[in-house]
């Protein structure tokens, strides 16, 4: 499967989220795609049904295709601490998200853009590869000669204070150090990790 480049507001009425931020179509429309709309009887969803549509919720916040989510998780699985935190701490390291996160860009679809197009480093290397795992200490810096991108430029004029505590942004050099990961109260994504765990345990 490739990954999606459909309308995004259909995918968030489908999990019923603005998962992409802000949709002025999901607030008018705050019902699943579908010919009959919202009148349609939709029956109780199996507990299979509730725990699969969350794992699609999260692939689709993240821009994680199947392959990559299934090796995060056992990556997650191994290592000590609760799976379904372990995941999302894993999914926040990623550079792309962390490239959004610092403000860089204003979408996590943006951000990837931005890091395949190689206007990202990482400790003054440039890495082009969105799913890079960052680690603690490990700065994340606009490319030398991208600073002047106006893509770059708006996204950063319209950043608010730094607001995730495991980030340090540097305004002059536009960079930011991944300090630590975050804890699961410091993610703000409405996620039911739990979910997704029980769907991988079967």
């Amino acid at each position: 499967m490739a990954r999606y480049t459909g309308p995004k507001s259909k995918i968030a009425r489908k999990f019923r989220e603005p998962i992409f931020g802000p949709d002025k179509v999901l607030d008018r429309k705050n019902y699943p795609p579908g010919q009959h709309g919202a009148s349609k009887r939709r029956g109780k969803q199996s507990e299979y049904a509730v725990q699969l549509m969350e794992k699609q919720k999260v692939k689709y916040t993240y821009g994680v295709l199947e392959k990559q989510f299934r090796n995060l998780f056992t990556k997650a699985s191994s290592r000590q601490g609760i799976t379904g935190d372990n995941l999302l701490q894993l999914l926040e390291a990623r550079l792309d998200n962390t490239v959004y996160r610092l403000g860089i860009a204003p979408t996590r679809s943006g951000a990837r853009q931005l890091v395949s197009h190689k206007h990202i480093t990482v400790n003054g290397e440039v890495v082009n590869i969105p799913s890079y795992q960052l680690k603690a200490g490990d700065v994340v810096a606009v490319r030398e000669k991208s600073k002047t991108l106006e893509a770059i430029t708006n996204s950063v004029a319209g950043r608010s204070i730094n607001k995730f505590n495991w980030l340090d942004w540097n305004a002059g050099e536009l960079s930011g150090k991944f300090l630590t990961y975050p804890n699961r109260d410091e993610i703000p994504e409405n996620i039911k990790e739990n979910l997704i765990v029980e769907l991988y345990s079967k």
